[in-house]
């Protein structure tokens, strides 16, 4: 139950620093992805702060024997790069650039009552349209 109850409480957390930051925001994000158009970098300082936070705190966490609240740590094992990863990969890159959300975001926009989340995954073939015709 309490390993449950961190995990609620980590997801808000993860949740309320996608709502703040503009992960949610559908334009800003594909004004991101378009680095050969009318390129948009300040998701770069949620990426950054992202990074920079993780590479101060896993070096604590990663120190310690046992995590607070489990009894062991569960790490990825696979260190090679292999097709599942690439195939995987892409697939969520192209669903993130047509739609402009990736799950995470998409769910926080859902929760805070931004339906047209919906609406970017309903239609694929209108949605490749729009990639391939609209700049803006």
């Amino acid at each position: 139950m309490k390993q449950q109850l961190i995990a609620l409480i980590s997801g808000i957390f993860f949740g309320l620093g996608l709502g703040i930051s503009p992960m949610i925001d559908r334009e800003r994000v594909l004004g991101f992805l378009d680095v050969t158009g009318t390129w948009d970098p300040t998701l770069l300082f949620t990426l950054g702060g992202a990074v920079g936070v993780t590479i101060l705190t896993f070096r604590c966490v990663l120190g310690r024997s046992t995590p607070i609240f489990s009894p062991k740590f569960y790490l990825p094992t696979k260190q090679t790069i292999d097709w599942q990863l690439l195939i995987g990969s892409a697939i969520f890159g192209i669903g993130w650039g047509m739609a402009g959300y990736c799950p995470g975001p998409g769910l926080v926009a859902l929760v805070l009552g931004i339906w047209r989340v919906l609406s970017s995954f309903g239609d694929p073939e209108k949605c490749v349209v729009i990639l391939l015709t609209d700049k803006n």
